[in-house]
């Protein structure tokens, strides 16, 4: 009774916030501090809060870099959208082989701070690096070279084919700042260090965003160099983000995981359980991130004003999709962790607690896209060929987040446990021999246009989250070992 009296009559009291959203600052400002939090103890939705708020800023970061890039090549034009487009499509190969390879670094880092093992974590962050620059250097000769066949077999046209080959050569040529960005980052966000990888992400895009603009439309003392100069800006910010990364890998010493000399060797004993762990992760990545390439084939047919259209869309809902990854990941650093910890419990717990979370965040979204779709489109273009597409891409796959909400969460939390099989099984399935073939019959068959690709796309969503949770729920992952 008292201590009523006393609040109603004090009115900092009175005009305190309440216990929860005070609960929910404080974890904000910890996670951007940087955490220093054991999350094998404690309660779990504020261990996934402190996680997941500096990865889901990370990612709204690459998600602004995504719309900022498609926003200014837009001014150039159709042909420069759609060349966006197509070179991005077949970039998705590398961008599924450096999340591969994240996957196994993850896990394996994560798995190994559970158990307290920091030596084992750093001795598995070299290994992972070692491969990551290994394959930077086969992909960059190869996609320098073979540049001009692939837009070519992916249906661009003569003019396309003129203004894109550059590009597509700068970006297959630069595929290393890929790899290392995501390699570093897995690292540090599977070791809990996530404000690291957040400030790494964020340096890397401020500065293409700032010099994206500078070099396509030669402002001051730039060279106008067009859709070129997107490339070069994206490689030069990504480049330095990932040299920063590895300084603060190897000369940090406050870091959950710092690499130092003794650590410098190959050891493969280590790379062998990481390629065996990275290979299943890979592929499953590659399949999902192909099966796009399949789509944009088909959209490709319908000729460059869809194609622009959809690039526009699915760059805005990429902006949408990668925050989700965000708590998606901290889901997965969780449960590898927990396993490290032997709290299985803990780690099922943190799963179901991220995906409620991811549900709320993405249906609001997806809610947001469906109602204003054509405004959204407008700030991107105005032309009148290209809007309707954008809009149509915006609303229908939209329908589809909040069911992948829940599975994007899964599949992280699968390949945080180390259980990269199951994913990769899933994603054959329904993105291969469910969502392409749905595209081309309802596009094509069953004459709905670029419409049918869309349903498509939202179907498969929905299909994925609830065979995945299905096959959580029987619990098999908790007994992978890493």
């Amino acid at each position: 009774m008292s201590s009523d009296i006393t609040e109603t009559l004090d009115p900092r009291a009175a005009a305190a916030p309440p216990p929860a959203l005070e609960g929910f600052w404080s974890g904000v400002r910890e996670a951007l501090r940087g955490s220093r939090r054991d999350y094998t103890e404690g309660a779990i939705g504020r261990a996934i809060l402190v996680l997941a708020v500096p990865m889901v800023l990370e990612m709204v970061m690459e998600s602004i870099f995504a719309v900022c890039d498609v926003f200014f090549v837009s001014r150039l034009g159709a042909d420069a959208v759609a060349t966006v487009g197509l070179t991005e499509s077949m970039l998705t190969i590398i961008y599924g082989l450096a999340m591969g390879l994240a996957i196994g670094a993850t896990a394996m880092v994560a798995r190994r701070t559970g158990e307290r093992d920091a030596d084992g974590a750093a001795r598995a962050a070299v290994q992972a690096i070692a491969l990551g620059i290994g394959v930077a250097i086969v992909l960059g000769v190869a996609g320098v070279l073979a540049a001009p066949w692939l837009l070519h077999a992916m249906g661009a046209s003569p003019s396309l084919l003129a203004v894109g080959t550059p590009y597509a050569r700068i970006m297959f040529g630069g595929n290393a700042t890929i790899l290392l960005l995501f390699l570093v980052n897995a690292i540090f966000r599977g070791a809990g260090d996530a404000a690291i990888a957040m400030r790494v992400l964020w340096l890397a895009n401020a500065i293409n965003i700032a010099l994206g603009p500078c070099l396509i439309f030669g402002l001051g003392p730039f060279p106008a160099l067009g859709v070129k100069g997107a490339a070069i800006a994206t490689n030069i910010g990504r480049g330095i983000g990932a040299l920063f990364a590895l300084s603060r890998l190897v000369r940090s010493r406050g870091a959950r995981v710092s690499i130092g000399r003794r650590h410098m060797r190959l050891e493969p004993a280590v790379l062998i359980r990481l390629v065996r762990l990275s290979a299943s992760g890979t592929l499953q990545a590659l399949i999902g991130t192909a099966s796009w390439i399949g789509l944009i084939r088909i959209l490709s047919t319908f000729g460059s004003s869809v194609l622009a259209g959809y690039t526009i869309g699915i760059r805005v809902v990429v902006f949408a999709l990668l925050p989700s990854w965000g708590l998606s990941n901290a889901g997965a650093t969780m449960v590898g962790q927990a396993l490290g910890a032997r709290k299985p419990e803990r780690a099922e717990r943190a799963v179901w607690i991220a995906g409620s979370y991811n549900v709320c965040f993405l249906g609001v979204v997806g809610a947001l896209f469906v109602l204003f779709a054509r405004p959204i489109a407008h700030i991107f273009t105005t032309d009148p060929a290209v809007v309707p597409s954008a809009v149509d891409a915006l609303r229908i796959i939209a329908l589809g987040f909040a069911f992948y909400a829940y599975g994007m969460v899964l599949s992280a939390a699968f390949n945080g446990a180390g259980d990269t099989t199951t994913p990769t099984v899933l994603n054959i399935v329904v993105f291969w021999l469910w969502e392409i073939p749905l595209a081309f019959v309802l596009s094509k068959t069953l004459g709905f246009g670029p419409r049918g690709v869309y349903v498509a796309v939202a179907v498969a969503f929905s299909t994925l989250a609830v065979v995945s949770a299905v096959i959580f729920r029987r619990g098999k992952w908790k007994t992978r070992a890493v």
